[in-house]
This record gives C-alpha cells, sequence and structure tokens, in this order.
C-alpha cells in the first residue's frame, strides 16, 4: 500500500487492494466474489450503455478513537438502492446481500480507512448496473452489482466551511414524477451542465427551484437543503428529490435537541427568513451556506460568514456518532469486526 497522505485527501477516486462482486443471472443472485481489477467488462449492447438502466449508493467507514471501524446506516442504503431499482425495472440487491458485501469491501480494504482525527473517511460506493444486452427498450435479465471503497477528504474543499450556492432557473434536475427520487446517474448528468458553469463563477453548487412551477426550493446540486428559523429545522418535500439518509438522521438529531422538525414546500423568497442555511449529505455531512444568490433576479441572501450555531451542534452531533466518541442510541453504527 502507498503511503496516504490523510490530511490532504480530497474527494476523488484513488485505488484500494479489492472490489466485491454479485451477478444476478437466470433470475436469481450469485455469491459474492472478490476483485482484484478495476475493469468490467459488458455486452456492447448492455442496457446500463443504453437506457440508463444504473444506480449506485454511496455511504462511509469511520475510524473511532478506539480504533474501531464503524460504518453509518447501510441498512438504509440498502432500502434506498432497492427503491431505485425498483424504479427503473432492476433486479433489486437483497438487503442482507446488500450489507454483507459493504461488510467484505470494509474489512478486506481496512488499512484504507483513514486514522482518527484525519478528517478523512472510507467513501464506500455500491453499484448496481443492468449488464445484459437489449436493443428494443426493455429492461435487462442479467445484472451485476458491485461494492468498491476509497479514503477521502472533504467533498466540499472549504471542508466545514460556508460557501455560496446559486440559483439558474433556466435549468431542471429533474421532473417532478421522473427519476428525482432515485440515487441513478440520469440525475447527475442533468445536473452537470448547471454544475459546471456554477463552479466557473464561484459558486460551490447550483439550488434548484422546482421543475414545474420554479416557485419552490428543491435539491441543492449533489446534497438536500434545510434552512432554520424560529429553532424549526425546515427541509423541502418534493417528489423529484433523493431521500437523503443525512437529512433523514439530521431531522432526527433536530427533533431531540428540542427543534420542530418540517417537510415542506418551502417558496423561493422564504430564503430571505432563515437564520442559517445548509447543504447535507453522505459526501459532505453539512455543508454551511453563507450565500444564496439568484442569478435570475439579482438578488442575494446572505447568512453569515462563519457556520450556524445549530449547523454546528448538528455536524459535531452527527459526527460524533459516526466516529463512536459519544454514544448511539439510535443504533445507526455497525462496527466491522
Amino acid at each position: 500500500m502507498e503511503t496516504i497522505d490523510w490530511k490532504n485527501l480530497g474527494f476523488g477516486y484513488r485505488k484500494a487492494d479489492y472490489n466485491i462482486r454479485c451477478w444476478y443471472r437466470n433470475g436469481k443472485w450469485g455469491e459474492l466474489e472478490v476483485s482484484d481489477s478495476e475493469q468490467v467488462t459488458m455486452h456492447m449492447a448492455a442496457t446500463a450503455l443504453h437506457y440508463g438502466q444504473e444506480a449506485f449508493e454511496g455511504l462511509k467507514a469511520f475510524r473511532g478513537k478506539d480504533n474501531k471501524v464503524r460504518v453509518f446506516r447501510m441498512d438504509e442504503n440498502a432500502k434506498r438502492l432497492r427503491n431505485s431499482a425498483n424504479g427503473i425495472m432492476m433486479a433489486p440487491v437483497p438487503e442482507d446481500l446488500f450489507m454483507d458485501a459493504i461488510r467484505k469491501a470494509v474489512k478486506m480494504n481496512e488499512e484504507y480507512v483513514p486514522p482518527f482525527e484525519s478528517g478523512a473517511s472510507l467513501y464506500i460506493r455500491p453499484l448496481l448496473i443492468g449488464t445484459g444486452p437489449q436493443i428494443g427498450v426493455k429492461p435487462a435479465e442479467e445484472y451485476l452489482f458491485m461494492v468498491f471503497v476509497m479514503p477521502v477528504g472533504p467533498y466540499f474543499k472549504e471542508g466545514f466551511k460556508p460557501t455560496d450556492l446559486v440559483i439558474y432557473r433556466e435549468y431542471d434536475r429533474a421532473a417532478p414524477h421522473g427519476t428525482g427520487i432515485y440515487k441513478v446517474g440520469g440525475n447527475y448528468a442533468a445536473s452537470l451542465q448547471a454544475g459546471t458553469r456554477a463552479h466557473k463563477e464561484g459558486y460551490s453548487a447550483v439550488l434548484y427551484l422546482d421543475a414545474k412551477e420554479k416557485k419552490y426550493l428543491d435539491e441543492c446540486g449533489p446534497a438536500n437543503f434545510f434552512g432554520i428559523k424560529n429553532n424549526t429545522y425546515v427541509t423541502p418535500k418534493s417528489t423529484s428529490i433523493l431521500p437523503s439518509i443525512t437529512n433523514m438522521s439530521l431531522r432526527q438529531l433536530a427533533a431531540d435537541m428540542g427543534m420542530t422538525v418540517e417537510e415542506r414546500k418551502i417558496p423561493v423568497e422564504e430564503l430571505a427568513e432563515f437564520e442559517e442555511v445548509g447543504a447535507c449529505g453522505t459526501a459532505a455531512v453539512i455543508s454551511p451556506i453563507k450565500r444564496v444568490y439568484d442569478a435570475d433576479i439579482d438578488k442575494e441572501y446572505t447568512y453569515g460568514k462563519e457556520p450556524g450555531t445549530v449547523s454546528q451542534k448538528l455536524y459535531d452531533k452527527l459526527r460524533a456518532i459516526q466516529y463512536g466518541t459519544e454514544p448511539d442510541p439510535y443504533g445507526w453504527t455497525e462496527v466491522i469486526e
């Protein structure tokens, strides 16, 4: 294994030693297989290549002060991948098979789990693709499920530092009753143009409005949006937002801290009322937002140059559970033995 500068890892691909694979053939899932190859060979008419039969997940493992390795809420990732698979007509991966593959991938690459307090973690990428050939538009009969891992630093290079978001009404991430609620590649392809423009113009991500009316806040680039006001945690309710496991966890923590939690439509004008806003997801946990710029009407909403007190408290609490430095009363983490 190469020497790794744990404190200066970016969020990018890095090869580990092994990945785990499992094939769905003849109507059933096979056994887990271990591979040291980074390559996948598939038929040129595979449905993943032509009709977007592809879904994935993202979760993390953390090394605690006690040197134990903990995986965070993988049962919820298993459920979400099944939902995505059912949504685009792929063979769903059984939850036990999913979690066994995660355990095996983490255990076999344990030396790549960054040390405690390095600011880094082991990112885990489960992937499900249609490998069977079809030229008519219909589901494949064969699928490949894979899990590969890599050590990563913060998703946003700033780490837990406030960044800027931008609103562009000319782009949509997902249709109201399309695939937005599934974690499939097409949603991310749809965000690349707007995201690239945002980065060039100095923003960390795009804050999308709903595709139908352009009145309500939707997703925040690669993450969910939340706002804090009057001791209330508010996050959008929409038929085109991916249900974030991080957001689900933050809502639980906020409620247990005595806050009111609301999942509802958020008019774009309500940005002026929030005391704090943030983006949340597996990669960044929370990325605090210091400014949202509405490019179409040349209006800005500002929230201060430092993380808000509530965002800081939620971030610290969730990270403490993930790293095992505080008790996990929810049973969210599993120690990989």
